[in-house]
C-alpha cells in the first residue's frame, strides 16, 4: 500500500508537469515538483492548473457570448443545416440546446420531446434541456415532471440547478410553499448569487418585500467583489433581477 501512495505521488507530479511545459509556465515548478512530488503536485494543482482552467472556461463562455451577440441566429441556422443533413439524435440535441439557447423555447421543447422517444429516452442531460424549455415555454409542469424524473433516477444531478428550477417551476404554477422551502434549501446549502437572485425575483413578484430586501442586501455584498468579466456573465440573471 505506501508504494501505492508512492505511485499517485509521482502521477501527480507528472500530471503538473506535462501542464508546466504545455502552459508555458515558469520551469522551476519542474525542480519543485520532482523534489517535492506530493506537496509541490498540490500546491501547483490548487494555485496554478485549477484557477487557469477556471479562466480558460470563463474566457470560452465570454468568446460564445460575445460570438452570438453579433449573430444571434448563427448557432440555430448551423445546428439545423447539421441536423437537415444528418437527422441523428446528436445533431437533434445540439439543435434543441442552441433552439433554447436563442430563446426558442417551445421549439427547444418539441425536439427535446422528440430525442426522449428514441435510444436517449433515458439521457439526464437531454431531459433536463427538456424541463428548461419547459419552464421557458410557458409549460412549468412539464419542468416538474422531467425534474421529478432526473431526482429519481440521480439524486444528485446538477443539485443547485434543479433545486432552482423546481423552485421557479413551483411558483409558476401558484405553489408558495413548495417553491420557498427549494428556495431557501438552495440559498443554504449553495449560497451562490444565482441562488439568492432567483429567490429574491421570486420573493418580488410574490409580494414578499421583506424577503426580497433581505435577499438584495446579501446580493449586493456577493457583486460587490465582481470585475467587469463576471458581471458580464452573469448579466441574463442581473437583467431578470432587475426587472423584478
Amino acid at each position: 500500500m505506501p508504494f501505492v501512495g508512492l505511485g499517485l505521488y509521482y502521477v501527480l507530479a507528472l500530471f503538473c508537469a506535462v501542464h508546466v511545459v504545455r502552459s508555458g509556465q515558469q520551469l522551476y515548478w519542474l525542480f519543485i515538483l520532482f523534489a517535492f512530488p506530493l506537496l509541490g503536485g498540490l500546491v501547483y494543482f490548487f494555485m496554478v492548473y485549477l484557477p487557469e482552467s477556471r479562466l480558460r472556461h470563463g474566457a470560452r463562455r465570454a468568446v460564445g457570448a460575445a460570438a452570438r451577440a453579433m449573430d444571434p441566429g448563427r448557432a440555430v441556422r448551423e445546428a439545423r443545416a447539421n441536423f437537415d443533413a444528418t437527422p441523428t439524435a446528436q445533431h437533434q440535441m445540439q439543435l434543441a440546446e442552441a433552439l433554447l439557447d436563442a430563446g426558442a423555447a417551445a421549439e427547444a421543447a418539441a425536439q427535446f420531446a422528440a430525442c426522449l422517444k428514441g435510444p436517449f429516452a433515458t439521457d439526464l442531460d437531454i431531459r433536463w434541456g427538456a424541463a428548461r424549455a419547459g419552464l421557458e415555454s410557458g409549460q412549468p409542469a412539464d419542468a416538474l415532471a422531467h425534474l421529478a424524473t432526473i431526482v429519481a433516477a440521480k439524486p444528485d444531478y446538477r443539485p443547485e440547478a434543479v433545486l432552482l428550477l423546481r423552485a421557479r417551476a413551483s411558483g409558476a404554477l401558484g405553489r408558495g410553499e413548495d417553491a420557498r422551502r427549494d428556495f431557501e434549501a438552495a440559498v443554504q446549502r449553495f449560497g451562490s448569487f444565482e441562488a439568492h437572485a432567483e429567490y429574491a425575483i421570486w420573493a418580488r413578484a410574490s409580494g414578499d418585500r421583506a424577503t426580497a430586501e433581505r435577499l438584495q442586501a446579501e446580493i449586493a455584498r456577493i457583486t460587490q467583489r465582481w470585475n467587469a468579466a463576471t458581471r458580464k456573465l452573469n448579466e441574463p440573471v442581473l437583467r431578470r433581477l432587475r426587472g423584478a
